[in-house]
C-alpha cells in the first residue's frame, strides 16, 4: 500500500506518462496505473518472464537493457518493453547422443554459428545479469560444458544476447544445452572431448 507522504515520479512507459511512487519497479508502476495484471505467466506464478526493457534516464543520452521486475522507476525515466521471438532453428534431443563422447560434435552440428563468434562483447554488454555471455560461448565450443553451464546459472532466458549478436548465435541457448548436457551426461574432461573432435574433423595430423 502507497504511504501517504511517498514520492511520486513522472515516468514515461511504452509511450505513456505515468506518476507512481518511487519505490515501485516498472512493473509494479504499470500496475499502479491500471494496466492489466496478466494472469498464469511470469513471475506472478513464480517463474521468470524475462521482463525485458530498453531504458533512458534522464539527461542522459545511454540506452540500457535491464529487467522490469529489478528496475525502480525513476523521476524523467523512458521505458519500453520489448518482445522477441523465440529462435526455434536449435532442436536437439538428448536421447539421441549416445554417449558423452559425441557431445561436442553434436553442439556443432546444433549450434554452427558458435564458432563464428566475433568477440564483440556486445551479447556482455546487453546481458542485464552481468553474465560473462561470449565467455560461456567460448567454452561450449571447446567443449567445457559444464564450465558453460555455471557461468549461465543465472540466465533467465531474456533473449538480448541473441539480439545483439550479429552472428545469431543465441547464447542463451548454448548456455541451456551447456547446463542440459551436463546434467544428462556425467560430462568427461573438455580438453579429452576437444582433442577427439579435431581427430574425427581431420584437423590433427597423427603420426603412425
Amino acid at each position: 500500500m502507497q504511504k501517504q507522504d511517498e514520492l511520486l515520479v513522472n515516468v514515461t512507459i511504452n509511450g505513456k506518462e505515468i506518476a507512481a511512487p518511487s519505490s515501485l519497479s516498472t512493473i509494479q508502476a504499470l500496475w499502479h496505473a491500471g494496466y492489466p495484471r496478466v494472469k498464469s505467466v511470469g513471475c506472478l506464478e513464480g517463474v521468470c518472464g524475462s521482463c525485458r526493457i530498453m531504458v533512458r534516464r534522464k539527461e542522459s543520452n545511454q540506452v540500457s537493457m535491464e529487467l522490469g521486475c529489478q528496475t525502480l522507476i525513476e523521476e524523467g525515466m523512458q521505458v519500453n518493453f520489448l518482445v522477441f521471438p523465440t529462435p526455434t532453428h536449435h532442436t536437439y534431443d538428448l536421447n539421441t547422443i549416445k554417449s558423452s563422447w559425441e557431445v561436442q560434435g553434436r553442439f556443432h552440428k546444433i549450434f554452427p554459428e558458435a564458432e563464428h563468434c566475433r568477440h564483440c562483447g556486445g551479447c556482455n554488454r546487453s546481458c542485464p545479469k552481468g553474465i560473462e555471455v561470449e565467455r560461456g560461448v567460448e567454452l561450449a565450443s571447446k567443449g567445457r560444458f559444464r564450465e558453460a553451464g555455471e557461468l549461465f546459472i543465472e540466465c533467465v532466458m531474456c533473449n538480448f544476447c541473441m539480439t545483439a549478436c550479429p552472428e545469431t548465435i543465441a547464447p542463451n541457448h548454448v548456455g541451456l544445452f551447456s547446463r542440459r548436457v551436463t546434467a544428462y551426461f556425467h560430462t568427461r574432461p573438455g580438453n579429452l572431448i576437444s582433442r577427439l573432435e579435431t581427430l574425427r574433423k581431420g584437423d590433427l595430423d597423427v603420426k603412425k
